[in-house]
């Protein structure tokens, strides 16, 4: 349970959007969208030994703060009906970042987020130390304390790829190497662009090992990573991502949807894999000025 528990952490973790552009031309200040992330998997192996599923998620808000030459600048928050108790957990938000025309994420408010772990720290009665360690309550959860954190826990949320168009390359981490998109389908109401290409197995393993050094700090067994990526060298990984991107009338991205189908074989026995992650943006409406 643990081992599972620490590689769907790590799976979200290393989860991120494609190669993104800075700004959409249509950015207005004051534009705001819901972001849903859904996150589904199943697996089991084919001499029935073991089975898994799982469903996580989560909701941002983003908020078009300015736009400039070199880029936009956006806050993602907590959603509206977020609890005191609800932010009392994620010291992270809201966070204002800039992305940069060459799709890159700068935080914007890192010194106000380090006032809030320090904050967050001393109510839980957390001492600094514990600070990058997992430990294990009713899930396995990180003591993050980092504010540069934030730019990867967005990743997952990011829906402003790039050059949207037939034939151009489209990466997706844990691919082996950019596939192509390619238009399938096109009406009044958007677009739909899909690109396939083949799990990295190196990537895969590698991700499997940090998982596998979350369960060693859990349970307090020291383990190096060498030592974790050892015990993963046999594994025979085969599988391919497929990313379908749906637009609005507009050409704004309103949903990516990734599949991850992945094969496993290690010492007879097979696993077969199947992680989907859905994020879709609603824009929401907001007061008139």
């Amino acid at each position: 349970m643990l081992r599972d528990l620490a590689l769907a952490a790590a799976l979200l973790i290393h989860a991120g959007a494609a190669q993104a552009q800075a700004a959409e031309p249509r950015d207005r200040v004051g534009d705001a969208f819901d972001i849903r992330l859904t996150i589904t998997s199943e697996s089991s192996t084919d001499d029935g030994s073991s089975s898994s599923t799982s469903r996580s998620g989560g909701q941002m808000t983003e908020r078009v703060i300015a736009v400039h030459d070199t880029g936009v600048e956006l806050e993602f928050d907590l959603p509206a009906e977020a609890t005191d108790s609800d932010r009392a957990r994620e010291w992270q938000w809201p966070a204002r970042v800039l992305k940069s025309a060459d799709g890159s994420l700068q935080l914007l408010n890192a010194a106000e987020l380090e006032g809030r772990v320090d904050a967050w720290l001393t109510a839980g009665e957390i001492p600094r130390e514990a600070c990058g360690h997992w430990i294990f309550t009713w899930n396995a959860f990180k003591i993050e304390c980092d504010p540069q954190s934030v730019i990867g826990a967005l990743a997952a949320f990011d829906l402003r790829p790039g050059d949207l168009s037939d034939g151009a390359p489209y990466s997706e981490p844990g691919g082996l190497g950019p596939g192509v998109l390619r238009l399938e389908s096109t009406t009044s109401e958007g677009s739909t662009f899909v690109a396939e290409t083949p799990v990295d197995a190196a990537f895969v393993r590698r991700q499997r090992a940090d998982a596998d050094l979350v369960v060693a700090d859990i349970m307090g067994e020291p383990k190096t990573l060498e030592e974790a990526l050892q015990a993963r060298a046999a594994e025979q990984i085969t599988g391919v991502i497929t990313t379908s991107l749906t637009t609005d009338p507009e050409g704004r991205v309103i949903r990516r949807r990734t599949v991850t189908n992945m094969t496993t074989a290690v010492g007879g026995v097979v696993e077969r894999a199947t992680a989907t992650r859905t994020a879709e943006r609603r824009r929401l409406e907001t007061p008139e000025t």
